[in-house]
């Protein structure tokens, strides 16, 4: 009895920390009962994808291990001696930073610095603004780019569509998303504050040498100039030849989300009464259904199960991007926040959650109109 009751808490745990990667399996193994399991199934992996992204996600702890972040962030904050213009700062770092290293590597860099920086100088009343308007940064700085979040790289890959392309698909939603956290910035009470300590050591050239190095290498990945299997030999060798345990810091927790969604929208589509149904809620409503759906589901699993009924992919990339703004569970990037601060010392839960929904509902109300109106999607 007493083993039982321990398998059943450890495996609440595992729910607890990854629901959409335990719901993802329950789905892929609910459409295995439709379409029987076969080797067929191994054409509905996108292996460019998986690829990609255990590539950049061992690149990234790689430039996160050798002291790039906080060497950026400690520069950065040289420059700022007031608390609108820090808040502007530490917001602006998650929303540039995560264009290229994803919202959730963002977060998970920044937040923390964030958080001992405001403790350090005294203002605790800036943690909750400043960690829910980092966290909106990150999700609508991340929606520029191929690399900026894993729904987008899914999306390039499967659209087939040019970085040029992309980027001008995305640059006007990002661009008003910026506008909209300078502002909410400038909202804030400005005062003094000290110059804190210089904590960061000297930025060692040879030891970042080589992880640029492999960045660019995936970047030229993304733009299909360079093999995906070749790159990702190519970083798991440096990674076991210059710090192996680096091999640990991937989240193969999000690897299998991607192979237990593949598996559960391939078989969906192989199923003609579900293909048809899906088709026709989804076409021409990508924009609303992938908002709409990302609220309940996260945008990653709504990006990847909508592509499978439609080919309008810049609607419902925008669509995606944009859901991430609203609920917690709308991107699942804003649980890292969501956990960071509840780990500080008497955290007020209940005022973080309303002020974080009041301001990501409210980004939403004024980008999903604005969107829908103006670009040419």
């Amino acid at each position: 009895m007493e083993t039982q009751r321990k398998k059943a808490f450890s495996l609440l745990e595992s729910v607890k920390r990854d629901p959409v990667l335990f719901a993802s399996f329950l789905l892929a193994t609910a459409s295995a009962f439709l379409v029987p399991p076969s080797a067929a199934y191994l054409a509905y992996l996108d292996i460019r994808v998986l690829c990609l992204l255990l590539s950049l996600m061992l690149v990234v702890a790689g430039l996160k291990e050798a002291g790039l972040f906080h060497w950026m962030v400690d520069k950065l904050l040289r420059l700022v001696h007031s608390t609108r213009a820090l808040s502007v700062a530490l917001t602006c770092v998650c929303f540039f930073s995560s264009m290229l290293i994803t919202n959730d590597v963002a977060l998970i860099t920044f937040v923390p610095l964030s958080i001992l920086l405001l403790t350090e100088t005294g203002k605790h009343s800036l943690l909750i603004p400043v960690i829910v308007l980092q966290t909106i940064a990150a999700n609508l700085g991340s929606m520029l780019t191929p690399l900026g979040n894993p729904q987008n790289l899914y999306l390039y890959s499967v659209s087939g569509m040019a970085v040029s392309d992309f980027l001008l698909t995305m640059a006007f939603p990002t661009l008003i998303s910026l506008l909209l956290l300078l502002a909410a910035c400038c909202l804030m009470k400005n005062e003094t504050i000290p110059v804190p300590e210089e904590k960061s050591s000297p930025l060692g050239f040879q030891r970042i040498l080589p992880w640029i190095l492999l960045f660019i290498l995936c970047l030229l990945t993304v733009a299909h100039l360079v093999h995906y299997l070749l790159v990702l030999a190519i970083v798991i060798a440096a990674v076991l030849l210059l710090n192996r345990h680096l091999l640990a810091k991937a989240d193969y927790g999000l690897l299998l989300t991607f192979i237990f969604f593949f598996i559960f929208i391939g078989n969906l589509k192989n199923v003609p009464a579900v293909n048809s149904f899906f088709s026709q809620l989804v076409n021409g409503r990508e924009l609303t259904i992938g908002i709409l759906l990302s609220q309940v589901i996260s945008n990653v699993p709504a990006a990847m199960l909508l592509s499978g009924f439609t080919q309008s992919y810049k609607s419902l990339l925008v669509g995606v991007n944009l859901g991430g703004l609203g609920t917690l569970i709308a991107s699942m990037a804003s649980l890292i926040s969501y956990k960071l601060y509840a780990a500080t010392e008497q955290p007020k839960m209940g005022t973080y959650m309303a002020i974080f929904t009041g301001l990501n509902l409210l980004f939403l109300a004024i980008l999903w109109p604005l969107t829908a109106l103006l670009m040419p999607i």
